[in-house]
């Protein structure tokens, strides 16, 4: 009896483990290529493309998204090149005019791509889905974008790219 329930128990934690995986929040873009480097025609390189940017299984309960592009490997610190939240929890895809928009460390309100300086630098796109619409003004910075979603995260992903400066 104890081995036929250790089974099922098993069998339904295994179930509830894929399952839940299943419809974890995902993200897809092809601001990275498959061999994980960041595409040359979405950084200052390449005209600071928009990259296409696509999610889905966003968690039932959300209101918004908010999307972030930084890289932690700036000589100054985290360098934010992007952000972009109360993007409707009905999207399925970054569109031209949706959510609001925060300043990026040019202290500009726009994409700026990866543009390493020197070296090799990670940047992560992170999504984030958000149980309420932050009342956050337009111009506002990724400290306080992090600050106003403190306590309303149901679920994030991220993918990270590669890009090395060019001599």
């Amino acid at each position: 009896m104890f081995k036929k329930l250790r089974n099922t128990t098993l069998f339904a934690l295994v179930l509830l483990t894929v399952y839940s995986e299943t419809f974890a929040l995902s993200l897809q873009t092809d601001l990275i290529n498959s061999n994980g480097q960041i595409n040359i025609q979405y950084s200052c390189k390449g005209g600071d493309q928009i990259p296409l940017i696509q999610w889905q299984d966003v968690p039932a309960n959300s209101q918004s998204l908010a999307l972030v592009l930084e890289d932690p490997d700036a000589p100054s610190g985290l360098w934010t090149h992007w952000l972009i939240w109360n993007i409707p929890a009905t999207e399925t895809q970054l569109t031209p005019n949706v959510g609001l928009m925060g300043k990026n460390s040019w202290d500009n309100m726009r994409y700026q791509g990866p543009c390493p300086p020197t070296g090799q630098h990670r940047y992560y796109l992170n999504l984030y889905a958000l149980d309420t619409n932050l009342t956050l003004a337009p111009g506002s910075t990724n400290a306080q974008l992090q600050q106003a979603m403190t306590g309303h995260i149901l679920g994030q992903t991220e993918v990270m790219g590669v890009m090395a400066a060019s001599n």
